[in-house]
């Protein structure tokens, strides 16, 4: 007998406005690590492969997600990366070590690979520079050879590299999660943020017009969260406008309640990164105000190894790392995390589930083979396509659920987002509960004339339940009919552990 419904009451209004749907909020991350870039996204062996050695079915499913902004080329990768590896004809580029991540790097896909791809997939490239054993310099370099129209020695060499049309890239990243001390370079607050500033503002006289954003803490468990934040931008506020914000989940040890859950760590994250840096715009009478790229989420079993239990297997090129298969739960917990990042669009205005392909990615691809969906491909995919507008803020009276971790929260977790223009409102809900269904009744007496146009959930009696090659659609979310607005009001019923997406619309069918 399935359990009784607990009830829940929602109430949306356009009055509940929170901040415009943010288009780089749906974006991913590629990076050298693994099978993320050979044979995820690049393959020139590959049935497939266009003139480029680009998957085609791996594009086809990057479209279909929704991506609209990928971070390149890392990730701990960039940390020892020299840019200049990577462009030029293949045969004449080195071969190396890759520490990082214990790789051989062939080089074989560099800068002109990546924008070329990025362009054949229709995303903004977001690029990063080495902060860790490069700095400002080699920055300026890549800048120039990147975006400068000609008459130099590196835009001219891009040139005859073959790109007459500067790649026009707006979005750069100061190195990568600096206060780790994992990272190549690693360094303290004060000489990162030395660093940042000066790297920062060598390339804004290049050009003016770039977005810089500044490592902030890998995550909210680092010793320097917080510290780290307001000593870097005391030394950079002025020269950067964003600061970056790390966070993976994961399941701990068959802590369900907990990791359906973990939206609220996120969104406390968040929070306190925003009062860092309000407090140092207070301090240091600052006018502008510093938003936040949370450019690596998602949920990622680090506690399994990068490596496997053995360890390293030797000096290889493009092993396969962290690959793992994701089921029903991880991707409910993905659908919360984009309602957190969305409900927080008034300061993160970009953001990069990492990873794309293979390496924790929402896509999967064999070598030589097919190419399938993730279960956490399809939140992502039906939050990129259908949020738009205007955020708004849900209200709700929800039963609270006890978590070992984070206290009581809230059963239900849920946001919605307003086109006026296309008379559209979407509600995006999940039931973090591991066993009890919610009963909702949503409040829509502030749109009157709006009818069910759509309702899909992802649910599936088995929680543990994940897509493989062999059973690519296993787990999909399914259309659930029969739901109506009754008097300007919406009853559904949301199973246990379930993410659902409702549209309605004003317009004619």
């Amino acid at each position: 007998m399935p359990a009784p419904m607990q009830p829940v009451t929602v109430h949306i209004d356009p009055a509940f406005a929170i901040a415009p749907v943010r288009r780089r909020t749906f974006g991913s991350f590629v990076e050298h690590m693994g099978r993320c870039v050979y044979t995820g996204i690049y393959e020139p062996e590959h049935p497939s492969a266009d003139e480029h050695g680009m998957r085609r079915d791996v594009l086809d499913l990057v479209r279909e997600q929704g991506v609209t902004v990928v971070r390149y080329p890392g990730g701990n990768f960039v940390s020892g990366y020299r840019w200049e590896d990577g462009v030029g004809p293949r045969e004449q580029r080195p071969t190396r070590l890759e520490p990082a991540w214990h790789s051989v790097e062939s080089n074989a896909f560099g800068l002109h690979e990546f924008v070329t791809w990025a362009q054949t997939a229709k995303v903004e490239p977001m690029m990063a520079v080495n902060l860790g054993t490069r700095g400002p310099a080699e920055a300026m370099e890549l800048l120039e050879y990147a975006n400068h129209p000609g008459g130099t020695r590196l835009s001219d060499l891009r040139h005859k590299h073959g790109r007459a049309e500067p790649y026009g890239i707006r979005m750069w990243c100061l190195g990568n999660e600096m206060d780790g001390p994992w990272q190549l370079g690693h360094q303290t607050a004060q000489e990162y943020g030395r660093r940042a500033a000066e790297t920062a503002r060598a390339m804004r006289m290049i050009d003016p017009g770039l977005e810089l954003v500044a490592c902030g803490s890998s995550g909210p468990s680092m010793p320097t969260f917080a510290s780290w934040e307001a000593t870097v931008l005391e030394h950079a506020y002025d020269q950067v406008d964003f600061v970056s914000a790390h966070m993976y989940q994961e399941e701990h040890d068959g802590d369900l309640a907990s990791f359906l859950a973990c939206g609220v760590e996120m969104d406390r994250f968040i929070g306190d990164i925003v009062a860092t840096c309000d407090y140092v715009r207070a301090k240091t009478r600052q006018q502008k105000r510093i938003d936040i790229s949370f450019d690596e989420w998602n949920v990622w079993y680090m506690s399994r190894g990068i490596f496997g239990a053995d360890g390293p297997a030797g000096w290889m090129h493009a092993p396969a790392l962290c690959e793992d298969d994701y089921t029903v739960a991880d991707a409910v917990v993905v659908g919360s995390l984009l309602i957190t990042l969305l409900r927080r669009s008034d300061r993160v205005t970009a953001a990069c589930q990492a990873q794309l392909v293979n390496t924790i990615g929402a896509i999967r691809a064999e070598a030589g083979g097919p190419a399938w969906r993730q279960t956490i491909f399809y939140p992502f995919a039906y939050t990129a396509r259908h949020a738009s507008g205007t955020v708004l803020r849900v209200e709700c009276r929800a039963p609270l659920l006890q978590t070992s971790r984070y206290g009581d929260v809230s059963a239900l977790d849920a946001v919605a987002t307003y086109d006026d223009d296309a008379t559209a409102l979407t509600l995006f809900a999940v039931n973090r509960s591991a066993h009890e269904q919610l009963a909702l009744d949503v409040d829509l007496r502030a749109f009157p004339g709006y009818r069910v146009v759509e309702q899909v959930r992802l649910h599936e009696a088995d929680v543990r339940a994940a897509n493989t090659s062999a059973r690519p659609d296993q787990v999909r979310p399914r259309k659930v009919t029969g739901s109506a607005i009754d008097q300007g009001r919406l009853a559904l019923a949301l199973p246990a552990v379930s993410w659902t997406m409702v549209r309605l619309s004003a317009a004619s069918p």
